[in-house]
């Protein structure tokens, strides 16, 4: 889903590894676009990639407004971003608990550590 994005020129990729965290879903895929158009190209590239593989959305929310796009495949939650929106409603700081992984170019670069530290008892 990452390479979906990638393919229309997402920003800041990211992948947060829920499962230890949560059952609602196993993984938050998180991207920026630079305008609303964008927005609506990446979550259309998604959408249409994954559906090539036979995988289709459960539920999808933000396709008219574009600011924020969610594409809901059960497991994994894809969610696109106007850079302005993602700053504004900070997933990667609620979800700071989570294992992240940052894709850059369709390179994979672990985080060494937690998107943030722990905090201490």
């Amino acid at each position: 889903m990452a390479r979906f994005a990638l393919s229309k020129k997402a920003s800041d990729v990211t992948i947060m590894d829920l499962r230890k965290l949560t059952d609602m879903t196993d993984f938050f895929v998180i991207c920026s676009a630079d305008s609303d158009v964008q927005v609506k190209a990446v979550a259309d590239s998604v959408a249409d990639g994954t559906q090539q593989i036979g995988i289709s959305a459960w539920h999808t929310e933000g396709l008219t407004h574009r600011q924020w796009i969610l594409l809901d495949y059960v497991d994994v939650v894809v969610h696109i971003f106007l850079k302005q929106a993602r700053r504004f409603y900070g997933l990667e700081k609620l979800w700071g608990d989570a294992e992240v992984e940052v894709i850059q170019d369709e390179v994979v670069k672990k985080s060494p550590r937690k998107s943030r530290p722990a905090k201490q008892p």
